[in-house]
């Protein structure tokens, strides 16, 4: 296959999926690949909502459950580096589909851990799954969606995530008081049963067969693709009207995020990575330990503050997948770190006196960034061409992984020196303002391909 043929089978390519109405194909492969993303996200906050029982059964120190709580979120480091270079060298759903049967057996191996130090290892294998499965998830979304209903068609999608978030603590209000923390990890296995469904029913992403200079292979996704299209609508597809620039045909080089104008890129969306993710996993995974121990609450009423966080993340992501196709990208990002600086801030200087307070103003806090989470999913598979669009998200999950990490062990650190919550949050809206002004230097992706955005 040579650079001259798949040029313009690129330009050809991404017009054709431009030209594709909305049909029960993009509901399917939507389904598909956001179940998958619902249980991974539904496997991450596993044991956040089974810290409250652990501490209790195994006599857990604070600084032996910041392991048991931060294991995965170093596996999800490790994670999103190995995906990001296996989607773009294997392919995008040969991938994900590998990093969800990762995650289903190890969610297996927690359930029997007899100790913490047993729980947090194969918590770690846990979270090379999930780390691996969700940037790479996002990119091949970003790939198959039309350009002018982008933000929404990925960030509905992404809506899957703050939902699987919410139902693991729905289902740990009930299934950890009665059936034990165990159960809630055997649920997690659950996604195993997708590692097999994936290469059968979802086409590859025809994009990245271009770029891999596997053009007939391509050709036959793209027709397998128009078939389905063809048969859902029952109508004729209209032809490719749109002039596509090519993206140029080579192999991407993980050099490439850190040059020409892919460097401030690069930049600007791993500050935003790392903000958004400091402070809503630091907050997130320490919830209702802080419930229990700090304000004396039941485990039952602990979660049920935990969920009503997850509850407004969830309409956080909702909204913002209603207006980002019009508003942009960049100011959705400054008015949703803008919020939860604001929301913080004043959580901060209330003192966080009561359990209802706190949850209150997490609440808040998580409808603001649960829509800067989810929107950093759709907008860093912009920033990228194709040959390295999954290096480039998954680059940001590094940095969204660091996040998730240094995030609760701050908030462990302050904890275990007898710091105030006022600290706690107060910090956190220091990190988010900080977070705000990045944004500011965001480039705007709105309404362009990514082949516009990258030839």
């Amino acid at each position: 296959m040579t650079t001259v043929a798949a040029a313009p089978a690129s330009s050809s390519t991404a017009a054709r999926l431009e030209r594709l109405p909305h049909s029960r194909w993009h509901v399917k492969v939507r389904f598909l690949i956001g179940a998958v993303t619902f249980f991974e996200a539904f496997d991450q906050l596993l044991a956040a909502s089974a810290l409250p029982a652990l501490r209790s059964e195994w006599h857990l120190t604070t600084g032996q459950a910041t392991v048991a709580l931060t294991a995965s979120s170093v596996g999800m480091l490790i994670g999103a580096l190995v995906a990001g270079w296996l989607g773009d060298r294997i392919g995008r759903v040969r991938t994900v589909a590998l990093g969800v049967a990762v995650t289903g057996l190890a969610s297996l191996a927690v359930a029997f851990a007899g100790g913490v130090e047993i729980f947090s290892l194969f918590r770690f294998v846990q979270g090379i799954g999930i780390g691996g499965v969700v940037p790479v998830a996002a990119t091949y979304i970003n790939e198959i969606a039309r350009s002018d209903r982008r933000g929404r068609f990925v960030l509905l999608y992404e809506a899957v995530f703050p939902a699987g978030l919410a139902t693991a603590t729905l289902v740990a209000v009930w299934v950890v008081p009665h059936l034990g923390w165990r159960a809630m990890f055997l649920i997690g296995t659950v996604p195993v049963l997708f590692a097999a469904l994936l290469p059968r029913h979802v086409a590859e992403s025809p994009r990245w067969l271009l770029a891999r200079g596997r053009v007939e292979e391509a050709e036959r996704a793209m027709a397998r693709i128009e078939a389905e299209v063809v048969h859902a609508t029952r109508g004729p597809l209209p032809a490719p009207v749109l002039a596509v620039q090519a993206e140029e045909s080579s192999q991407g080089r993980l050099r490439e995020l850190f040059a020409g104008r892919y460097l401030r890129r690069t930049a600007v969306v791993s500050v935003l990575w790392f903000v958004a993710y400091y402070v809503n996993h630091g907050i997130s995974t320490w919830l209702p330990s802080l419930y229990t121990q700090n304000f004396g609450l039941d485990l039952s009423t602990a979660l049920g503050y935990t969920l009503l966080s997850n509850v407004t993340g969830l309409l956080g992501t909702l909204l913002v997948a209603l207006v980002i196709d019009r508003t942009g990208r960049r100011p959705a990002l400054v008015a949703a770190l803008g919020g939860s600086t604001v929301v913080l801030g004043t959580l901060a200087l209330a003192g966080g006196t009561s359990g209802s307070q706190v949850a209150l103003f997490a609440s808040g806090t998580t409808f603001f960034l649960y829509a800067v989470n989810t929107g950093l999913y759709l907008y860093s598979p912009e920033l990228y061409p194709t040959r390295n669009r999954a290096k480039g998200a998954a680059f940001g999950g590094l940095w969204n992984r660091l996040g998730v990490i240094l995030g609760p062990v701050t908030v462990g650190a302050i904890l275990g020196a007898g710091g105030s919550l006022s600290l706690i949050f107060a910090q956190f809206a220091a990190v988010a303002a900080v977070g705000a002004v990045v944004a500011l230097l965001a480039v705007e992706t709105k309404g362009r391909t990514l082949e516009e955005l990258n030839s």
